[in-house]
């Protein structure tokens, strides 16, 4: 081919291209539809919910804590005066300090049984199925039920754990009913329950660990406190993570437990954000300050989570 008869190809190829992709553009973009129904078909029998019960409440709630509202007679507008009140209210430092106190006793508590657990049943000994399932059974139980038999537990007069204290000489608090142990009782019917939750995550962590690795530090002389500081622990981050962040959450809106055992009380000394939420709505028909309450309670869960999930690259050992 000559020189003088290659350039006249290039307009031509381009020309053809453009014509092709024109003829497929119809077609390409027809089956491109096609595809985006079927994805949205197999999406509704979820997305239908999600969007029912969670993003329509979510959007009502922030109509709600722009109005003054009771729950009876209509709603009045006030724009953001509720969010001004609630943060100029002591009651809800109060309440925010209470979860704080309440996450601060029950995550170290959680994640230090959890995994002793998790350590304790990965070794080999007949019967560890069995006490791996009954450390998980509170997990699956309603928490109406484990609250109650805390309760009965922690009872002042007649409790077993007075009982057991007072046999070996030690105070018996007041627990739930003294404004000093009220939390403290319900962190320790927290932990408990969520001890298998933990031990399960931890132990599947822990099972993902090279077996070569610690045999090789083993070899290398290393002991037994050296091979969890230096292996099990840095390996073990990504399980870590996970639970840290599921229990903030769940810390923070902690509720069940503390309405059964102590009401927020006495005294107010055990109310958390989430039940001082519940009181203004149904106690005192302030329903307006109690969704913008709840809107409060989400952007601090919010904050802290993007904040783990942004420290994470510094501490989660993802090899």
């Amino acid at each position: 081919m000559s020189a003088s008869t290659a350039p006249s190809l290039a307009p031509r190829a381009t020309v053809d291209t453009a014509v092709g992709r024109a003829r497929r553009g119809p077609a390409s973009r027809r089956r491109g539809l096609k595809h985006a129904g079927w994805v949205l078909l197999f999406l509704l029998p979820s997305a239908i919910p999600l969007i029912a019960f969670v993003l329509v409440p979510m959007v009502g709630s922030a109509w709600v804590s722009l109005h003054r509202w009771n729950l009876i007679s209509g709603m009045e507008w006030v724009g953001l005066d509720n969010y001004a009140k609630l943060l100029g209210d002591p009651t809800t430092r109060k309440v925010f300090g209470n979860t704080l106190m309440y996450i601060a006793g029950y995550l170290p508590l959680v994640y230090v049984g959890g995994l002793g657990l998790a350590l304790l049943l990965n070794q080999a000994f007949r019967g560890r199925s069995f006490f791996r399932a009954a450390y998980f059974l509170p997990v699956v139980t309603s928490w109406v039920v484990v609250a109650l038999v805390w309760q009965w537990l922690l009872n002042p007069s007649n409790g077993l754990v007075n009982q057991a204290l007072g046999a070996i000489g030690l105070p018996e608090p007041g627990w739930w009913t003294d404004p000093t142990w009220a939390l403290p009782s319900v962190v320790l019917a927290s932990a408990w329950k969520d001890l298998g939750f933990v031990m399960v995550i931890l132990l599947a962590g822990l099972q993902a660990i090279p077996g070569d690795v610690m045999e090789a530090a083993r070899m290398d002389g290393a002991n037994a406190w050296q091979r969890f500081r230096s292996i099990t622990l840095p390996l073990l981050s990504p399980s870590t993570f996970f639970v840290v962040v599921i229990s903030l959450v769940n810390g923070f809106q902690v509720f069940d437990q503390v309405y059964v055992m102590t009401g927020g009380g006495p005294s107010g000394a055990s109310q958390v954000v989430v039940g001082q939420i519940y009181d203004l709505t149904f106690r005192y028909g302030r329903a307006g300050e109690a969704s913008a309450l709840s809107w409060l309670l989400f952007a601090l869960i919010l904050g802290v989570t993007a904040f783990q999930l942004h420290g994470q690259k510094r501490w989660v050992n993802h090899a």
